[in-house]
């Protein structure tokens, strides 16, 4: 009969071999920064949960930092001046802008340059311009009607005639004679201004609808 040698079973450690001492605290907390908790590498401040899942490491990583919120109008890196005031007139105020404004330019005229007609129509192109370009997409047609009519109304202080309202009347239809190249001038200005917007208007008109 063959006889098996009875062997101990290899439970515990071998003879002269001393017991493992458990790692301290700070070992384990190293070991489980180095690793994670399920085993696997911690890079880029996110672990590896059970399972391969992937979770963010609580404080300090890119995923913790803030996002800084973007202000508007600040997508270029360049905060938004301040922008020069664009008014919007109705048909009727851009009619007494313009009105008031060259009466008052023609009084200026009168008592400064002594009622110089090239002066006035200098002054009256910058005007013609501004109420093109102030009236509303809705009433830009106005603005070559009111022109006009704001060139001989501010006419009056200029022009030279007799006493009474009759010289007044005749020195108004000399003045409209002589400086009717300055007439046509701003009224072509508010024309153009005044198509070129109105071109625009329809078709944001037909954009948006």
């Amino acid at each position: 009969m063959e006889q098996y040698g009875s062997r101990p079973p290899n439970d515990g450690p071998r003879r002269g071999t001393p017991p493992s001492a458990p790692l301290p605290a700070q070992g384990r907390r190293r070991a489980d920064g180095e690793h994670g908790p399920g085993g696997g590498p911690a890079l880029g401040g996110v672990r590896r949960g059970p399972g391969g899942v992937r979770r963010p490491a609580p404080g300090g990583g890119p995923a913790a930092r803030p996002v800084r919120e973007a202000r508007p109008g600040a997508a270029d890196g360049r905060l938004p001046g301040p922008r020069l005031p664009n008014p919007r007139l109705t048909g009727l105020g851009t009619g007494l802008f313009c009105l008031a404004a060259m009466f008052l330019l023609g009084w200026l005229d009168q008592l400064l340059f002594g009622a110089s007609p090239t002066v006035y129509g200098v002054l009256f192109l910058p005007v013609c311009a501004l109420t093109a370009l102030w009236v509303r997409d809705g009433d830009v047609l106005t603005a070559p009607v009111v022109v006009p009519i704001a060139f001989a109304v501010g006419l009056l202080p200029v022009a030279e005639g007799g006493g009474g309202l009759l010289g007044r009347l005749m020195g108004l239809v000399t003045g409209l004679a002589t400086q009717a190249g300055w007439l046509y001038a701003g009224t072509l200005a508010a024309g153009v201004i005044v198509l070129v917007r109105r071109v625009r208007w329809v078709r944001r008109r037909r954009r948006r609808s």
